[in-house]
């Protein structure tokens, strides 16, 4: 935690406590969590969390590669191209907002089944697609998948893990996104290459197809070990009053005989309140008195971001190709060398990330947040001075101090924040609906970028997204005594 006066922070261990049930049993299993060791069974959560978000990074990312070959292939109009590079981040939106409430009432574990399912299903239909209506359709549908992804992932690592480890175990997790990503940027190289080398002339009809199939291909990996491991979150099972089967989850996670009931007077009165107030607390609360400050905080940081995060990623290869490659070869030298500018660029994205994790604890979430925006801002404005082929150092600098500063800071800590701050009973839905409002910047940022790019050209709209960065540390910073006050005695 920083002792700057500037940046007053949360704890760097948000206890995730009911303020009904810490005087009892939620209490009593976090004292025994924060205690442990990393058990294997803490382990296969992690690692199953941090599957699912590496398909969700390499995935959004996919398509950027790929969309040049759809184009052509389904001779798409300008909005048809931007309707089915956004239609899963639309989804996602979807995806979060509603499936976040549904994982608090089913529980987080038989949720991710079903996510699994849908996301293996609606990637096979992808890769498949016929026409660009049902490639459309069924973008969306991983979309879906994917909104879910971010509630359930965070809920699952923020409830079952050691409160000591839990900052640098959320982010590691959601570091995936950037090795997906990298993956990605991987497969669509080596995809035009072979391509190249064995049938040009296929490449436009199929490369795509071969892309997007990589994904079904590690989402059916990603599937086979869920299944492996079921097991659900104890603190779901507490806030339900559900003792029994906390008692279980939580002996098989801890790896040792945990009793979680009531055993006297007290305790039965605390049972009772227990249940009581996991039926009360519900979706309105997030923007009671009570939560609406952690919901602004956890909510429209992200939202700025994502703007920026969204409307950039996607169309990475597309920018490094108009920026730096567009008087090279033909489509496939061209979105060749774009596609291994992304890979280079993006390693970066792994980079910063690792530094999250080392720092996060000793810096803390609202310094790192803010110092992160900034770092994107200046990398925006790099970026929107390298117009020309003869300045390819200022367009990687730029990308490169954009990638790294962005997981350093706000796409790391807004993630975390979204899983700390609400309790067990409404963990779930308000990390959803804070990724669902994220996910209408997204949107809203690969919407508008190629019609920006259009009216205003590229350097003008990467100052303008450098402006929103601005905006959004400048907002993290009058939140920060909001996030100190509300987050000492409510998770």
């Amino acid at each position: 935690m920083s002792n700057s006066s500037l940046f007053p922070e949360l704890p760097n261990q948000l206890e995730s406590v009911d303020p009904i049930t810490s005087p009892s049993l939620q209490s009593k299993f976090q004292a025994e969590l924060d205690q442990s060791p990393l058990t294997r069974p803490m382990w296969m959560l992690w690692i199953l969390s941090a599957g699912l978000i590496a398909l969700d990074g390499f995935d959004f990312f996919i398509i950027g590669v790929a969309m040049p070959f759809i184009q052509r292939d389904f001779g798409l109009s300008a909005g048809w191209i931007g309707a089915i590079a956004t239609a899963a981040l639309f989804g996602a939106l979807i995806g979060s907002l509603t499936l976040g409430p549904v994982t608090d009432k089913i529980g987080r574990q038989r949720m991710l089944v079903i996510d699994i399912g849908l996301f293996i299903a609606a990637s096979l239909g992808s890769a498949l697609a016929w026409n660009a209506g049902s490639l459309l359709f069924f973008r969306f549908l991983v979309g879906v998948g994917i909104g879910a992804d971010y509630p359930i992932s965070v809920s699952y690592i923020t409830e079952n893990i050691p409160a000591r480890l839990r900052g640098r175990m959320v982010i590691g997790a959601f570091s995936f996104q950037s090795i997906g990503a990298l993956l990605g940027a991987l497969v669509g190289w080596l995809t035009i290459w072979l391509f190249q080398q064995t049938a040009p002339e296929l490449a436009v009809a199929y490369s795509w197809r071969w892309m997007l199939g990589v994904g079904v291909a590690l989402s059916i990996l990603v599937g086979g070990l869920r299944l492996l491991f079921l097991l659900e979150s104890p603190s779901y099972y507490l806030a339900k009053g559900n003792y029994k089967a906390a008692s279980e989850a939580a002996s098989e996670l801890l790896e040792k005989e945990v009793l979680l009931a009531p055993n006297d007077s007290i305790e039965a009165t605390a049972k009772i309140e227990t249940t009581d107030s996991a039926g009360a607390l519900g979706y309105r609360d997030l923007f009671s008195r009570q939560y609406i400050r952690q919901t602004a905080l956890a909510s429209i940081p992200w939202f700025l971001q994502d703007i920026a995060t969204y409307g950039i990623g996607i169309f990475t290869p597309t920018i490094i190709a108009t920026l730096a490659f567009s008087e090279t070869g033909n489509l496939l030298t061209q979105e060749m060398a774009s596609a291994r500018g992304a890979a280079i660029v993006n390693v970066f994205l792994v980079v910063g990330f690792a530094i999250a994790i080392l720092s996060i604890d000793r810096i803390g979430r609202i310094p790192l947040q803010m110092t992160g925006f900034i770092g994107m801002a200046t990398g925006l404005c790099l970026l929107s001075f390298s117009g020309t082929t003869s300045q390819i150092a200022l367009l990687f600098t730029g990308f490169i101090l954009f990638n790294l500063t962005m997981n350093l800071g706000p796409n790391s800590t807004t993630f975390l924040l979204s899983g700390e701050v609400f309790p067990p009973a409404i963990r779930a839905s308000g990390a959803g609906l804070a990724g669902a409002i994220a996910k209408s910047g997204a949107v809203l940022g690969a919407l508008s970028l190629p019609v920006l790019q259009e009216s205003l050209g590229i350097s003008s709209l990467l100052r303008l997204l450098a402006a929103v960065c601005v905006l959004a540390a400048l907002i993290t910073y009058s939140l920060r005594r909001a996030a100190s006050t509300t987050a000492v005695g409510s998770p």
